[in-house]
């Protein structure tokens, strides 16, 4: 079946009930938390198969998780939030009543990522149908066997409120066609362009979910070993293939050596054998471990120095296997500095005032994460408010994602609109607003009269709200 062919029966079951009942909402989404929990092993031998390897940590812990507590919070709160949300309509409009009703957009597009590829894929999902909305998910092409097992949990019922769709670009751009009710994205900047200019053709509100270069900024008053430890997490975590990982870190002058090496000890301390041992998951694909590679190549080239904890075991261009990789004396010029990283290689650039730094990150596209270290709560508000960014955390990294309640999106560059929890549900609904008068309605007999006491008594209504 054609992506319009598909497109078409979605929209017929949603025209022929526009607004699901709220029990069905989550029922549905109670089958997907139950067919996920019971493919837990087959999805997690899945995205090992499609990474070359992936660490069941990284599964479980950064894709299935998130993803069942996402289902869980949202079948939780979703009957609050499907209420009609009331609103004031001030003395003007005496005696109506207003409210917001959220009502279901109709069928919702879905371009999911390869990083994460069941929480980027399922989570929109779950927001959308949630709302009340029929989906089409476009998966991605680098992760076929994941793909295989979501295809397979949205079967029976579910396919009639969720089509999966597989392809490469070409898939993608005509899926981007489609003149879907709304339509989320999540993947590169350059790519979300183009999404964005497609949707426009049909006037398709879109939620872009980027990237970009997601910097740290490191204060003088902490401690460096814990700084290093949650960098390393950050860092290492999928390999650094996350939209939200530490992309470069800015440190005090006298703080630099202690950080580097904090980080090469903490390394061989939880990665023993390197790119061998069984804690570090591969490079997706050959292409992204030669882009890597060649970012380190070229920043040498051009006067970075490189660090590594281990002498060998650093790379495995075989398995597309890639050890932490430090740089320092960066410089523009360098790719490693022009483009999102989404890999284990870390620039590390001094600093001697913090001027210097909030000048050099808001001289470029608005980062979707910020973090700060430090324990000056003036600085720390100083440097948050100075500085925009999608997202934020202080003293810690990448958590801030999983903050169900708390908004997820980008700025500018790094994306547009949001979604989880209550945001996810308002983003893929229509916030109608509703008046509602009774019988006792004076107001209209009074406008028609159009006298100049009517006029009198408007403007000492408007004027003193």
């Amino acid at each position: 079946m054609g992506l319009i062919n598909q497109f078409e029966q979605l929209n017929n079951a949603f025209l022929s009930q526009p607004f699901l009942p709220i029990q069905t909402r989550i029922n549905l989404l109670k089958t997907i938390k139950k067919r996920l929990i019971e493919n837990e092993q087959q999805l997690v031998a899945a995205a090992s198969k499609d990474f070359g390897y992936r660490t069941s940590f990284d599964t479980v812990l950064g894709d299935l998780l998130p993803t069942v507590k996402a289902i869980s919070d949202t079948i939780k709160r979703l009957p609050k939030w499907t209420r009609n949300e009331s609103r004031s309509v001030g003395i003007s409009l005496w005696p109506s009543h207003a409210h917001i009703q959220y009502q279901p957009k109709g069928v919702v597009g879905v371009i999911a990522p390869w990083n994460y590829p069941i929480q980027l894929s399922l989570v929109p999902v779950i927001s959308a149908l949630a709302a009340g909305n029929r989906v089409m998910l476009k998966l991605s092409e680098f992760t076929p066997h994941t793909n295989a097992q979501l295809t397979e949990i949205f079967k029976d019922e579910l396919a009639n409120h969720c089509f999966v769709v597989e392809g490469g670009p070409d898939i993608a751009a005509a899926f981007s066609d489609i003149p879907f009710a709304h339509l989320l994205f999540t993947g590169s900047t350059s790519v979300g362009r183009k999404v964005m200019q497609s949707a426009s053709q049909h006037l398709t509100p879109v939620t872009l979910e980027l990237g970009g270069k997601s910097p740290v900024v490191v204060l003088d008053d902490v401690n460096i070993k814990a700084v290093a430890r949650t960098l390393l997490f950050g860092k290492l975590n999928n390999a650094g293939q996350i939209c939200v990982a530490p992309d470069y870190v800015f440190v005090p002058k006298n703080l630099e050596h202690q950080l580097i090496q904090q980080l090469c000890e903490l390394y061989k301390q939880h990665y023993q054998q390197g790119v061998e041992g069984k804690n570090l998951t591969s490079i997706i694909s050959d292409a992204h471990f030669a882009r890597l590679s060649s970012y380190v190549e070229d920043a040498q080239a051009k006067g970075a120095q490189l660090f590594t904890a281990h002498e060998e075991n650093t790379a495995d261009e075989l398995k597309h296997r890639m050890g932490l990789h430090i740089l320092t004396q960066v410089s523009d010029d360098m790719k490693v500095m022009q483009e999102e990283i989404f890999g284990p290689i870390l620039p590390i650039m001094s600093y001697d005032s913090l001027s210097q730094v909030t000048t050099y990150i808001n001289g470029r596209p608005h980062p979707l994460a910020l973090y700060i270290f430090g324990h000056d709560s003036t600085v720390i508000s100083d440097l948050s408010a100075a500085i925009r960014s999608g997202t934020l955390a202080i003293n810690d990294v990448l958590m801030q994602v999983t903050a169900d309640q708390l908004p997820f999106g980008g700025i500018g560059e790094s994306g547009m609109g949001h979604y989880h929890g209550i945001e996810g549900f308002k983003t893929f609904s229509h916030a109608r607003n509703t008046l509602v008068s009774g019988k006792f309605n004076p107001r209209t007999s009074m406008l028609l009269k159009q006298n100049k006491l009517l006029i009198k008594l408007l403007k000492w209504m408007y004027l003193r709200q």
